[in-house]
């Protein structure tokens, strides 16, 4: 990858981040966030981990982004209106984000040169690769992770479900209904009223 093409994506990556935090839309929001992940995907095949960056693709920028979607439009969560003040919460964020600059930064200026990084083996990324360690070292977090997504699954459906409304006393047919003396008069009485009226 050459130095302009990774400044452009580096940029787009950025400036899609900024726009999942910033957007007052959740669906806008969303969107920038599948850009990201869609940049961080091309980011891994370029690092020659191509299988990697299209489960990148495919899974996170695809099936998951499209849950959240729905969940966005079953919630119907609308535009956020934001209020004035909490400016004690303000320049808390803006402290915490200013010592994640500075942190990256500091980082940045400790990484190896690119002529002392080392050259990744020709198996790195393949499937059999990451088939290999994920069901032998990484078994029983997969496992725990199917269990999360199962259980996430039941919730969703659990929540999306609409309760039966429950009927009103006052509009069964079979309820009791009081007369003019303030007796209580079962329904077959007030169907027989009905019928000599």
């Amino acid at each position: 990858m050459t130095a302009w093409l990774f400044g452009f994506l580096a940029t787009l990556a950025l400036v899609s981040a900024l726009g999942v935090i910033l957007q007052r839309n959740p669906v806008h929001s969303l969107m920038a966030l599948i850009v990201t992940l869609l940049v961080t995907a091309v980011f891994f095949i370029a690092l020659g981990a191509v299988t990697i960056g299209f489960l990148q693709a495919i899974i996170y920028a695809g099936a998951i982004m499209v849950l959240f979607l729905f969940v966005i439009w079953l919630l119907n969560i609308q535009a956020e209106e934001r209020e004035a003040g909490h400016l004690a919460l303000k320049s808390f964020g803006a402290l915490a984000a200013a010592a994640l600059v500075a942190e990256l930064l500091a980082i940045a200026g400790r990484a190896p040169a690119p002529e002392a990084a080392v050259k990744p083996s020709p198996a790195y990324g393949t499937i059999a690769t990451l088939a290999a360690a994920l069901f032998s070292h990484y078994l029983i977090a997969f496992e725990a992770t199917s269990l999360l997504l199962l259980v996430a699954i039941v919730g969703a459906v659990a929540l999306a479900r609409r309760m039966p409304r429950r009927r009103s006393t006052a509009a069964s047919p079979a309820a009791a209904s009081v007369s003019a003396t303030g007796q209580d008069v079962s329904a077959p009485e007030v169907s027989r009223r009905a019928a000599s009226a």
